[in-house]
């Protein structure tokens, strides 16, 4: 069975490439499809792979504003030559699923969410989007274009694979197609708990607008608390003009450092609806309870009252008061570890692999006449 990846585009670390980075450890040969890819940044964890790349990487600046590419795209996503190979699974939170595969070519599509700008967020990304007044009336336009290609590409693909129960509902919803749910891979076991103060609440990820951080920051800078933020994006800039002297920031950090940072926070907090939330359960494998929204994959992962808190209400005031309300010492933190891993990268592998092989298998069969 020769396999082959293809994912959105290489240009930052998140849960998707962690995600994409387990899915080449299974098959090691198998080389990856990606729109772009930023030696700089993503050498680290994929320069020992084999990357081929649209011609998007060929244009200038392109990996510093790869979104001025944005109608491009769909082309170059079709453009890749996968008719040498067995098995196609696409990682996609975008284009990746639009690729063009031959009759005898089984295609999976892991599906971390359907597209948000042109689906579920579209009013929001619109609103908060800053570019010139002129692009942004241009955009809705363009949008609605990519939106017919958007479901046009999800009705290429053999298999949908949806990270959660979330995800599932909106891959019904959006493309009108089934899917079945297998939970992202967390590298559970690379956490323990630890016996150390626990003397900071801490949140990450990408600084991106929809992750809400602009919630948590207005909470602690009232309450004076201590907050450890990792990560960097586009919204750090207006993130510390409104933060307290009492907000950290640590930008990007190692594994073995986010690990520890976890490990010894009082809770990790998760302000956002997130289509499974790999960050939260990586907190639980530390043993440390979640402060989530109740929405999207906080509601699959956190048991209320056991491995943290859930609230209703998407507001700095509301964050706050859960926050003034919270008792570290009410949760056992083995209990929450071992809630985690039923998350764990094991357990993926496990279900996934399976999922994959039974797929090629019925496809060889169908192919032979024998279903």
């Amino acid at each position: 069975m020769k396999v082959a990846f293809v994912h959105d585009h290489l240009i930052q670390n998140g849960g998707a490439e962690r995600v994409l980075a387990t899915l080449q450890a299974m098959w090691p040969d198998a080389p990856t499809f990606s729109l772009a890819y930023s030696k700089q940044h993503m050498d680290a964890e994929f320069g020992h792979r084999t990357i081929h790349t649209s011609f998007l990487q060929r244009f200038p600046g392109a990996l510093n504003h790869l979104r001025w590419l944005l109608p491009l795209m769909p082309t170059a996503t079709e453009s890749y030559d996968l008719s040498n190979f067995d098995v196609v699974i696409s990682s996609c939170s975008a284009f990746a699923k639009g690729i063009i595969t031959t009759d005898h070519t089984v295609h999976i599509c892991y599906c971390h969410t359907p597209t948000r700008y042109l689906w579920s967020d579209t009013i929001s990304y619109l609103s908060e989007l800053k570019v010139p007044g002129f692009i942004k009336f241009f955009l809705p336009f363009l949008f609605t274009w990519l939106r017919a290609w958007d479901k046009l590409a999800a009705d290429r693909v053999d298999f949908f694979v949806a990270n959660s129960e979330a995800v599932k509902q909106r891959i019904t919803k959006y493309y009108r197609r089934d899917s079945t749910v297998i939970f992202p891979p967390v590298t559970v076991d690379k956490f323990q708990i630890s016996s150390a103060p626990k003397k900071y609440f801490l949140i990450g990820g990408r600084l991106v607008a929809y992750k809400r951080f602009d919630l948590v920051v207005q909470a602690f800078t009232k309450l004076g608390l201590p907050l450890k933020i990792f990560g960097s994006g586009p919204a750090e800039p207006s993130l510390r003009k409104i933060a307290g002297p009492n907000i950290e920031f640590l930008g990007r950090v190692s594994d073995a450092e986010r690990i520890k940072l976890f490990e010894a926070a009082i809770a990790f907090l998760h302000p956002h609806e997130e289509d499974f939330g790999i960050t939260a359960v990586e907190s639980m494998a530390a043993g440390r309870p979640v402060i989530a929204l109740r929405r999207g994959g906080a509601i699959e992962t956190v048991i209320d009252g056991v491995t943290g808190t859930l609230f209703d209400e998407q507001s700095w005031e509301e964050l706050a008061s859960v926050v003034l309300r919270f008792d570290e010492k009410k949760f056992d933190p083995q209990v929450i570890r071992a809630h985690a891993q039923k998350f764990s990268d094991t357990i993926f592998r496990q279900s996934f692999s399976s999922f994959v092989n039974q797929k090629w298998l019925e496809h060889k069969q169908e192919k032979l006449g024998l279903l």
